[in-house]
């Protein structure tokens, strides 16, 4: 079958969820028996989210080959088999940069370089260079129709329809249908303004998905399809639900992938989405509750531990439990001390992060957890939390710190590797993607995983160091994890604890709702027996 392609747009406003809609679109398409890509345009002039504060943009997801990009593509590889690489993140820096690259080395023989048609050439070869052996391409455009900043990627899609016809080719639109509740009414004006928007740049949507919190009458939908010019069977509800794993169940309902199916010309069978019921049902089932509390800096935008968050709703589906998720402000820790707000969670997270504000509070957190003997889980940065505070507490050494916080401490417990010293630009210059760590059997590794050998994803720039291993064993913090690759700390452990594990990498990562990370399972699982 010859591969077909649907751009999925936004409207009105920013946020609206136009990931999560490309995912449920990719489940969808996966329950027919389609093989499915994802491709995330940016509109960013940054080559790559890599550098961006987590207040901007949210986190940085990294794939196995060690690309920095979009929290998007968690949401792609959460909800389809699909395998997210560096091709499928790609900004409007990557191409600018690309193009001026192609100019300087002279590949457009002396032509005079112009958006139309050399930026939106490359655009469009970035589309179709992911295309191979996918029977659908799902391109989510980021920003809101009308951006200046999205205007060549608009511009690039809108030739897809004339390059490959239009069996081949099909505009999602997402918009929102606001309710004023004063007059109680819901309002489609928004939407018909966005769709004029799209239609202006030459882009006619096949299908419009309304987000509401209310149910979309017959009116409503009768009259978006006027005003907007597409069919009344084109309009799909998207109503707010409790979880985002209800959306592909909810859109089907709307019948989404029948016309998918219907306006590419494709025949397929019915869709087995008896997965996703079941975990509906694990979900809204669930007997058991457990709390967790999350120490870290960025607390104040939870997107900035998208993947974190969902691995472990993931570990609860698993344990059939409630996850409740405290986050904990790690500056309030230095303020106002750890036992004051951690006394009333289950278990500790400290998640990973960058820079010295607030590092001391997550050191206190550690040392809560520590000493009240309650399940800790310490990903990257945490794992180096874990292991200043053992330092200075346990094998007292009392100015023990990472040199990314002190470059003169007398005890550089975590410091920079030989590769990294000489090191000037920051962008895509950490050690990033699949590693291979090797496992210490009879160890709480190898019981959450049940394997000798495991690869995980990273994103880091400072390690433990190895001078300091024989003093932290004989004190009880145990190397269970190493790299064989570059002779590396990946996993501590300490011994007289029900629960401590602390990994250089980030498991959360690889965890699916399907398929939660088995770290995430035990560690729900100490939590719940801990809350008992």
């Amino acid at each position: 079958m010859k591969t077909k392609f649907i751009f999925v747009t936004g409207g009105v406003v920013s946020s609206l969820g136009k990931g999560i809609a490309s995912a449920s679109i990719g489940a969808l398409m996966e329950a027919r028996g389609l093989r499915v890509t994802l491709l995330k345009l940016d509109p960013y002039i940054n080559v790559d989210p890599g550098t961006m504060n987590p207040y901007q943009h949210g986190e940085v997801y990294v794939t196995d080959d060690g690309a920095e990009t979009d929290l998007d593509l968690g949401h792609y590889e959460r909800f389809t088999n699909a395998r997210m690489t560096a091709k499928n993140n790609v900004t409007t820096g990557r191409i600018y940069y690309s193009v001026i690259t192609k100019e300087r080395k002279g590949d457009y023989l002396g032509a005079t370089v112009q958006v139309i048609p050399h930026i939106t050439n490359e655009i469009k070869s970035n589309i179709l260079s992911v295309a191979d052996n996918y029977d659908i391409v799902i391109v989510e455009v980021g920003g809101t129709v009308g951006d200046i900043e999205s205007l060549p990627f608009l511009e690039a899609i809108r030739q897809f329809k004339k390059d490959l016809g239009p069996q081949n080719c099909l505009y999602v639109h997402l918009t929102l249908i606001p309710y004023i509740s004063a007059s109680g009414e819901l309002k489609t004006k928004p939407t018909q303004h966005s769709v004029m928007k799209l239609r202006e740049i030459g882009i006619q949507p096949d299908i419009i998905i309304c987000r509401t919190e209310k149910e979309l009458t017959k009116s409503i939908r009768e009259k978006i399809s006027l005003y907007c010019n597409i069919e009344e069977s084109a309009v799909i509800a998207a109503k707010d639900v409790e979880t985002i794993y209800e959306v592909p169940l909810i859109l089907r309902e709307e019948g989404l992938d029948d016309k998918i199916i219907e306006k590419l010309n494709i025949w397929t069978g019915s869709p087995h989405l008896e997965k996703w019921q079941k975990l509906m049902d694990n979900i809204k089932n669930a007997k058991k509750r457990t709390k967790i509390g999350i120490v870290g800096k960025y607390v104040h935008l939870k997107d900035s531990y998208k993947s974190l968050n969902e691995a472990l709703l993931h570990g609860g589906f698993a344990n059939r439990a409630r996850v409740e998720l405290v986050f904990v402000d790690s500056e309030q820790i230095e303020k106002q001390g750890a036992a004051d707000l951690l006394k009333n969670v289950d278990s500790v997270l400290v998640p990973g992060g960058f820079g010295q504000r607030g590092i001391e509070g997550k050191i206190q957190a550690v040392k809560y957890a520590r000493e009240h003997k309650k399940p800790y889980l310490g990903i990257c940065l945490g794992m180096q939390a874990a292991t200043v505070e053992f330092a200075r507490h346990v094998c007292k050494m009392n100015m023990a710190n990472s040199t990314e916080f002190d470059k003169d401490t007398q005890h550089p417990v975590i410091n920079l590797i030989e590769g990294q010293k000489n090191v000037a630009e920051k962008g895509g210059t950490m050690r990033l993607g699949a590693y291979l760590c090797k496992i210490q059997p009879n160890s709480l590794a190898s019981r959450i995983y049940g394997l000798k050998e495991i690869s995980e994803r990273h994103r880091h720039r400072f390690e433990f160091n190895n001078k300091y291993r024989e003093i932290f064993s004989k004190n009880g913090m145990i190397i269970t994890g190493i790299c064989p690759s570059h002779d590396l700390v990946e996993i501590l452990e300490i011994k007289n604890h029900p629960w401590f594990f602390g990994c250089q990498f980030h498991p959360e990562f690889r965890s699916k709702p399907h398929d939660p990370h088995p770290v995430f399972i035990e560690f729900i699982k100490a939590s719940i027996k801990n809350r008992k």
